[in-house]
């Protein structure tokens, strides 16, 4: 007797675990046959993530039905079941979040492929990861209500605040304010397409790009590497610069204090010559002309585009550089000096 009562929760539990890992292998073979024949969506390659959940789902229920049959630790079968029905509440959460995020990542890598305009997919990339974020988070408050619900007393705890949820609903929205301000100021940028994900942005005077944007805060890197957190709701109320918003493609300048006797009309054709052999250069405009005068100098400005603020960047770099090094070698009398001799004087004097 004593035998069979060991015997039996072994074999029970040793035939859910093999039951298991072969349901696992079949699976992933079939998730992988299937994502080599439809090799024109991510889907089922994206669907073998789900393995380790549908095997702990598996596993949950078959010891679920079978445990006091088996006997499994006959002392304390409501320990047991509380026990297994905890594991399947939350691996069935755990499950429905990997397919979920398949299928939001599948989605967006179809979109990502077909779609040539950067600006919409940055925008539904967005999208997707906020709707990703907000599933996560109502599967997760669902099944932590569930596992609580399987408690006797937070059964009684919930109807005897029942009665009072108007009154808890009005001091939670109150003391919450700012956290829901946020999370539909998250809505909103998710949805009003105000900034996406990949947008060059100049917030507090700090220029960087969009990293990262959750439900609560936005992340910006900057251009030397520093991450600026920021709440979400920031940018619904103050103004921002968006240099992605419209297109990416900018115009930039670069300025020059010369003297007076620079030969513009060369550094006009040099400036067309340093473009042209620049890959940042978009080709859409590139001229120079003088801004202002000084007793000492004149200040030339170069107007060059391109294609978005990081080839603009360099852009800029490259011809102040270039032009520099050539007024050196070739015209240095057009760099600014301070003159000594006496005044010409006037034709009349």
């Amino acid at each position: 007797m004593e035998m069979e009562n060991f015997l039996r929760p072994a074999l029970v539990i040793g035939g859910a675990l093999v039951a298991t890992l072969i349901a696992g292998r079949l699976l992933d073979l079939l998730l992988r046959r299937a994502d080599a024949r439809h090799t024109e969506t991510p889907l089922w390659g994206l669907l073998r993530r789900c393995r380790p959940p549908f095997q702990v789902v598996l596993c949950a229920s078959l010891l679920r039905g079978s445990y006091r049959w088996a006997g499994v630790l006959p002392d304390h079968p409501f320990g047991v079941g509380r026990f297994l029905t905890l594991v399947l509440i939350a691996s069935v959460a755990w499950l429905a979040v990997r397919i979920a995020t398949a299928a939001v990542d599948s989605t967006y890598a179809r979109y990502a492929a077909v779609t040539e305009d950067d600006a919409r997919v940055r925008r539904v990339r967005t999208q997707v990861t906020l709707i990703q974020r907000v599933v996560t988070a109502v599967v997760i408050v669902v099944a932590a209500a569930a596992m609580l619900l399987t408690f006797p007393p937070m059964r009684t705890f919930g109807a005897s605040m029942l009665a009072s949820a108007g009154v808890l609903g009005i001091v939670a929205g109150i003391a919450a304010q700012a956290a829901l301000g946020n999370l539909f100021a998250g809505l909103q940028i998710a949805f009003g397409d105000t900034v996406r994900i990949g947008d060059t942005v100049v917030v507090d005077k700090e220029w960087g790009r969009v990293e990262e944007i959750t439900l609560t805060f936005l992340t910006v890197r900057t251009w030397d590497e520093r991450r600026i957190t920021m709440p979400v709701s920031y940018f619904t109320s103050k103004p921002y610069e968006n240099w992605s918003r419209g297109g990416a493609q900018m115009t930039g300048t670069v300025f020059w204090h010369l003297d007076h006797s620079a030969p513009l009309d060369l550094m006009r054709e040099q400036l067309q010559e340093i473009l042209t052999g620049l890959p940042e250069w978009d080709g859409r405009g590139g001229g120079l002309a003088v801004t202002d005068t000084t007793p000492h100098t004149v200040q030339v400005r170069a107007v060059v585009t391109a294609k978005d603020s990081d080839d603009l960047w360099t852009l800029r770099c490259a011809v102040r550089e270039r032009l520099i090094n050539w007024l050196v070698t070739h015209h240095p009398y057009a760099l600014p000096r301070i003159t000594t001799t006496e005044a010409t004087p006037r034709p009349d004097a």
